[in-house]
């Protein structure tokens, strides 16, 4: 039995429709519509923005878990936790750590991952240990290494090939070649955690890298002698960049310049989110490393580096039309099909289409989440 749902906005990969008709079967999208047939019975959403739902590449945690506490149950919390942000995919994202500590929660992933019920998993991202000290950010450099292919294939068997994204410092040892061999293994190499130089960047972009891990933030800046990690992000063609659109990660105003220069359909919004989101400000954990949250940041309680964040992919998509980044529609996609096509998934979620899950969103005239729709059934209601 099929469900239609009418918006005064639906947003699709290519273009938006007015007045629009969604309709749903056994958990699909089966077609969308700007007129119906008379007679055919449909749930009038109202003034309301019927959007994908939305894809987070980078995330830690949520609701006091994380990735990194190898832990299925509370896998299984962050998952069904990321519906109230109108998260629909997500990568569970590693942090520097142990070799041997690495393999433990990249296996748990790759079993458990195929049994929750909430946010689906897309894949892994392995955000280290292949980084540098100068740019550690809230990763420990205890455990930072040289990259290391074999590494990376024992890390994909043990997920189950859910490994499918990983960063890197472009000034490491043999870092050129291990992209050439990431990405021959169908592994998205992203640059990040680096003090690396203009040319090395590119060295490693040439050799296949194709995106900037959470730009500006632990990277070389932008100098008119020596452009760095912040210039090859803003100058390189075909490349995506990631964008932490918390307000406090990014000037808006930074992110603008991005956004100008990549354009939307390569800037990617990811939250960063470690496992303080959802909860009350106070002391918190990222890694090794005590977190003390305060007024909407998570830093670190030993020198004050920012820790990750605590922002929501909804909030972000809020703020990229609130500061003028983009449109309503561009912000949504920034969080949704562009994640997608970065991955090369674009085919299997991220955009409203026949024939894909139906996991969607509804959002009022203030952009506020008012429901999260998992293949069809509304999982999440405001």
């Amino acid at each position: 039995m099929s469900e239609i749902y009418k918006a005064k906005r639906v947003i699709l990969s290519q273009e938006d429709l007015s007045d629009a008709y969604v309709e749903v079967a056994d958990g699909k999208f089966v077609g969308i519509y700007t007129e119906l047939e008379e007679g055919r019975d449909y749930v009038d959403l109202g003034e309301v923005t019927l959007a994908p739902g939305l894809f987070d590449l980078h995330i830690h945690g949520f609701l006091g878990h994380d990735v990194m506490d190898a832990d299925p149950q509370g896998l299984a919390a962050i998952a069904e936790g990321l519906l109230s942000c109108g998260v629909t995919s997500w990568l569970p994202t590693t942090l520097t750590a142990p070799t041997e500590e690495l393999n433990q929660v990249c296996q748990m992933i790759g079993d458990t991952a195929p049994h929750l019920s909430g946010a689906k998993v897309q894949g892994i991202f392995l955000e280290g240990p292949f980084f540098t000290e100068k740019y550690k950010g809230a990763q420990n450099p205890n455990y930072m290494l040289d990259p290391e292919i074999d590494q990376l294939k024992n890390w994909r068997q043990l997920s189950k090939g859910l490994v499918n994204r990983i960063g890197i410092a472009p000034e490491r040892e043999g870092a050129v070649d291990f992209v050439k061999a990431a990405k021959d293994l169908g592994v998205h190499v992203g640059l990040g955690h680096s003090n690396a130089s203009y040319d090395q960047a590119k060295a490693c972009h040439e050799a296949g890298a194709d995106f900037f891990v959470h730009t500006y933030n632990g990277m070389s800046g932008l100098h008119h002698r020596e452009p760095g990690m912040v210039g090859a992000a803003l100058s390189f063609k075909e490349v995506y960049a990631e964008l932490i659109c918390d307000g406090y990660h990014v000037h808006p105003r930074a992110a603008q310049i991005l956004v100008d220069q990549r354009g939307p359909k390569e800037s990617l919004l990811v939250t960063d989110c470690m496992r303080a989101g959802g909860l009350a400000d106070g002391p918190s954990k990222l890694g090794e490393f005590e977190v003390i949250v305060k007024d909407g940041a998570a830093r670190l309680k030993e020198g004050g580096n920012l820790a990750g964040s605590i922002l929501e992919l909804k909030t972000a998509v809020k703020h990229v039309v609130e500061w003028g980044l983009a449109s309503v529609s561009e912000a949504v996609r920034m969080a949704s099909y562009y994640p997608t096509k970065s991955l090369g998934l674009e085919n299997v979620c991220g955009q409203i289409k026949p024939g894909l899950d139906a996991d969607f969103i509804i959002l009022d005239e203030n952009l506020d989440l008012k429901a999260t729709y998992l293949k069809g059934e509304c999982r999440y209601q405001a």
